[in-house]
C-alpha cells in the first residue's frame, strides 16, 4: 500500500511541474515573431516551394517540402529551449535555401500541428529524407552541428 501511495504522489507530482513548466512558457505565447522578408516562392523541382522566410514563420505547412530534405522544427516562440534554437533554424534556413527546406511551427500558436506530428515535447525536430520519408526524430534542443550532419546524412548539399 505504501509504494501504492508513492506512486500516485510521485505521479501527482509530475503533473503538477508539467503544468508549472507549460504556463512559465505559454506566458509570451501570444508574441510571436512574423517573418519581415516577403520575397515570392521559389521553384524547386517544378514545385513552388514558399521562401525559406514563411518557411520558419511559424505558421502550420506542407511538409515535408516535395523533392527536398526537410528539417520540421516544431515549438513554440515563448518556449525557452525553442527561442535557443531560434537563431540556429533562421541561420540553417539562409545557408539551405533551394537546398534543403528548413521549417518551423509554433504548436502554441497552431495547436493542432502538435497532434498533427505526434509531438509529446517541445522542440521537436523531424527530418525528412527527399523522398518524403520520415528517417529521425529528436526531442529537446539540438545544436546546429548535429542538425547539418544529419541533412548532410539524408543527401543535402
Amino acid at each position: 500500500m505504501t509504494m501504492r501511495i508513492r506512486r500516485t504522489v510521485a505521479g501527482l507530482v509530475a503533473l503538477v511541474l508539467v503544468g508549472v513548466l507549460m504556463t512559465a512558457c505559454s506566458s509570451g505565447a501570444s508574441d510571436t515573431k512574423g517573418a519581415s522578408d516577403t520575397k515570392g516562392a521559389s521553384e524547386t523541382k517544378g514545385a513552388a516551394v514558399p521562401s525559406a522566410s514563411e518557411l520558419i514563420s511559424g505558421a502550420p505547412q506542407s511538409v515535408p517540402v516535395p523533392g527536398m530534405v526537410t528539417m520540421v522544427d516544431i515549438g513554440a516562440h515563448a518556449c525557452v529551449p525553442c527561442r535557443m534554437m531560434t537563431p540556429i533554424i533562421e541561420e540553417l534556413s539562409r545557408e539551405y535555401d533551394g537546398r534543403a527546406a528548413i521549417v518551423f511551427i509554433d504548436v502554441w500558436v497552431n495547436q493542432g500541428e502538435a497532434r498533427r506530428y505526434g509531438v509529446r515535447a517541445i522542440p521537436t525536430q523531424i527530418f525528412y529524407d527527399a523522398n518524403g520519408e520520415e528517417r529521425y526524430r529528436h526531442e529537446g534542443f539540438l545544436d546546429k552541428d548535429a542538425i547539418v550532419r544529419k541533412l548532410t546524412e539524408l543527401g543535402a548539399r
